[in-house]
């Protein structure tokens, strides 16, 4: 560790003081960090990052601002556990800004998470002609505001009864197919003692008003085998259950029964606006206030100008903050209308940021996860003045980020390693940013690397052909994507490249979308299960023991029964908050002791699914399993647990492991979505390498990607823009990376211009 003394304030109330660290792969890790200084955390995936600032710092500023309340409100917040750490001082109110996706909810928006709409609607009950009542009257979330046809959700559904009843069967042999309707289970039950149908009789065979009754009868009260409940029909149940609750019911199997029992259609009624009739007929300036949550934000922003009069100045001024911090931000491309669950993780991230810009608060420390992730180098330079402009107000801004251009406008960088997972974990320098150029650690030297262009770049053996492409902002797009090579498809955020790739690409079996979207699967779930790779693991245990596989499986017979193969007991404490514990039992081992006792080559199972993905390649010489285990090495993976839950692992790891499971295809396409998420400098050039042996072995890679790196090093480039939102969604640029530098006029040619030191 050097450069730490001259960057480390003397005065320990205007630090944070870490002694003795040891969450996750931690080292003992002590380091104090400035407060009200920016101080970015570097190293490699898997390096400790994560686990010292989320999992130490961040974790434990909200668990002491949680104790402070009473044990009711303690009841509703989720349980922490007191971080594995010696000493942790200095520590202020901690706010993390992390990727997580917004919720799920439909009547979430742009404008509802960050309060712009709240302002709008008191802007529009003061000033609306004809004037229709409080801000309630403005709100789609309100019984006086929203539209009676469709509830404040600007749609309305129809469901296919052919999707919840087998007409050939009779409730007795299981003819609701709808999920968690078995025949043997309570909501059928209902229907069976419910006297308004023959249980043993075939649907088909109802009467009209037997069918009436079992399919839309409204809620009504009775009184069934003598207890008091509620009769309703079966389709305003699963409307009830499934479908007006907005998309909360997140279940893979229950979004995939909705998908397909039921159509959506814009609401006739408000045409989609949401609201009721009188708040739609009040404007300002000619435009009611569904038509300005539609406009992009920075159109909003300059409407919201010509609005002077003196009775809402201050809070005109406040909405005009917000707009133009979203703009920014570079989310102007965006509407307030937007459905908060639409938004990727890191528009997720910067939403949430515009909400602390305008706060008074100061001495907060602000904790970001990659707030880069999903910027082009256009847009990173204004997420860097929001950084500092945070900074500057008086608070402690705490980055993880891998991206050179956030590094350099850093007051102190803490640097982790060496390496990743149990190679991982130790302080590797603390400093300067010059400090760290000149420090020799793996950070410091790939901080100035620059990966040249192509010499000579590939040609296309075929092309792809996209035709009239108009989703979402496109603008009749017709463009050929050259197959057998790696492209690479650019422009500024909302330029539209995900509605050209993702919406209009023809899709085959042999196109395969490798994205960043959660992996389906419980906390059971881990890398291990999820690739095939416990297959051969537990046949190579069940041969040499000469037992049966099952055993080997923590879903099977080998599972500890207390905790039921999970490795922890999840305890209800009624009013208190529910707490997960380590299995005292199996002491998180998720086995029994009889299946502990079995070994391989001197190591048991649990052992084995404990081992680093890298450690494990070595420990499985050659078959099946070493062949899986060098794919996750390929994709940048090796620091990875085998038995990690897939819960844990973040949008790029994620796209990196089903990238490993698919990589065995030739003559594919694939298309990548930004797959240096979360990578390192030094690993970038592995996942070039990786996208050439794709490539080479006769596949097509097509890449969404704003990494200067990637860009030059793809044979050709497609740029979309010129901007954002209306503005964007044109083809603007189409060669090989050395005529963009060349030739081309883009915010693209001119960043990677740069870049590449033309």
């Amino acid at each position: 560790m050097t450069d730490a003394a001259a960057a480390m304030p003397a005065d320990r109330h205007d630090t944070i003081t870490v002694r003795g660290a040891r969450e996750n792969n931690l080292r003992n890790v002590s380091v104090d960090i400035p407060k009200r200084r920016l101080t970015v955390f570097t190293g490699v995936s898997g390096s400790g990052k994560s686990s010292l600032v989320f999992g130490t710092i961040a974790a434990e500023s909200q668990r002491l601002i949680n104790e402070t309340y009473s044990a009711f409100l303690q009841s509703f917040m989720a349980s922490q556990s007191r971080p594995d750490v010696d000493e942790l001082s200095g520590l202020s109110a901690a706010i993390v800004v992390d990727q997580e996706r917004m919720g799920s909810n439909s009547r979430s928006t742009v404008g509802t998470a960050t309060d712009a709409y709240a302002m709008l609607r008191i802007i529009y009950s003061r000033l609306g002609v004809p004037h229709a009542g409080s801000s309630g009257a403005f709100s789609f979330n309100l019984p006086e505001g929203m539209c009676p046809e469709c509830e404040g959700t600007g749609r309305v559904s129809s469901i296919d009864v052919a999707q919840l009843v087998d007409e050939e069967k009779s409730l007795l042999e299981g003819a609701i197919t709808v999920p968690n309707f078995s025949a043997d289970g309570w909501y059928v039950k209902g229907y069976i003692d419910s006297g308004f149908v023959d249980p043993e009789a075939k649907i088909k065979d109802y009467t009209p008003q037997q069918r009436e009754d079992f399919l839309y009868k409204e809620a009504t009260k009775m009184k069934l085998n003598g207890i008091n409940t509620t009769y309703e029909g079966l389709v305003p149940k699963v409307n009830r259950m499934y479908i007006a609750k907005g998309g909360e019911a997140a279940q893979a199997h229950i979004r995939a029964f909705v998908e397909r029992a039921v159509t959506f259609t814009t609401c006739p009624l408000c045409n989609g606006a949401r609201l009721k009739q009188e708040a739609l007929a009040s404007r300002i300036e000619g435009l009611n206030i569904a038509e300005c949550s539609a406009m992009q934000i920075n159109d909003l922003a300059k409407f919201i100008d010509t609005v002077t009069d003196e009775e809402v100045g201050p809070l005109v001024a406040n909405l005009k903050g917000t707009l133009d911090s979203l703009v920014e931000i570079g989310l102007g491309y965006l509407s307030l209308d937007r459905e908060s669950a639409t938004l990727s993780g890191g528009e997720a991230q910067r939403v949430k940021m515009v909400r602390h810009l305008g706060s008074s608060l100061t001495d907060i420390t602000y904790v970001f996860d990659e707030p880069t992730i999903g910027l082009h180098p256009h847009d990173i330079q204004r997420m860097n003045r929001l950084l500092l402009l945070l900074r500057d107000k008086g608070n402690t801004v705490l980055v993880v980020e891998h991206k050179p251009e956030t590094i350099a406008i850093a007051d102190n960088v803490v640097d982790l390693g060496p390496g990743a997972g149990p190679f991982g974990g130790e302080i590797q320098f603390v400093g300067t940013v010059e400090g760290l150029r000149a420090s020799g650690t793996l950070t410091g030297r790939h901080l100035d690397h620059r990966v040249s262009l192509r010499p000579d770049p590939r040609a296309a053996t075929e092309h792809l052909r996209i035709s009239g492409a108009s989703l979402h902002n496109l603008k009749d797009v017709s463009v050929d994507i050259p197959l057998g090579v790696l492209t690479v498809v650019t422009g500024v955020a909302g330029s539209g490249k995900s509605s050209l790739i993702y919406g209009s690409l023809p899709r085959s079996a042999d196109v395969i979308v490798v994205d960043q979207s959660a992996i389906r699967g419980s906390r059971r779930s881990n890398p291990a299960t999820y690739t095939g790779l416990l297959d051969p693991i537990r046949t190579a245990f069940a041969k040499a023991n000469k037992v049966k596989a099952a055993l080997f499986s923590a879903n099977s017979e080998g599972a500890c029964p207390n905790c039921k193969g999970i490795g922890l007991v999840y305890t209800d404490l009624a009013m208190m908050a529910g707490v997960a514990s380590v299995c005292e039992v199996c002491e998180g081992k998720r086995f029994t002791d009889e299946v502990l006792t079995y070994t391989l080559n001197g190591k048991n199972i649990h052992e084995v699914l404990s081992m680093p993905v890298v450690e494990a390649r070595d420990f499985f010489g050659t078959g099946p399993a070493h062949l899986i285990l060098d794919r996750l090495v390929d994709v940048g993976l090796s620091y990875l647990s085998l038995g990690q839950p897939l819960t844990t692992l973040s949008g790029g790891e994620r796209q990196r492991i089903k990238l490993a499971i698919n990589m065995a295809k030739k003559g594919a396409t694939y298309v990548l979505d930004e797959p240096t998420t979360g990578l390192h400098l030094a690993d970038v050039d592995q996942l070039l390498g990786l996208l050439d042996r794709l490539v080479d072995d006769g596949n097509t890679v097509i890449v969404i990607e704003h990494h200067q790196a990637v860009m030059a090093h793809a044979d050709w480039i497609i740029d979309l823009g010129p901007g954002a939102g209306i503005d964007g969604g044109r083809i603007v640029f189409e060669g090989t990376p050395a005529a963009l530098v060349e030739q081309g006029e883009t915010l693209t040619a001119q960043h990677l211009r740069e870049y590449v030191g033309r």
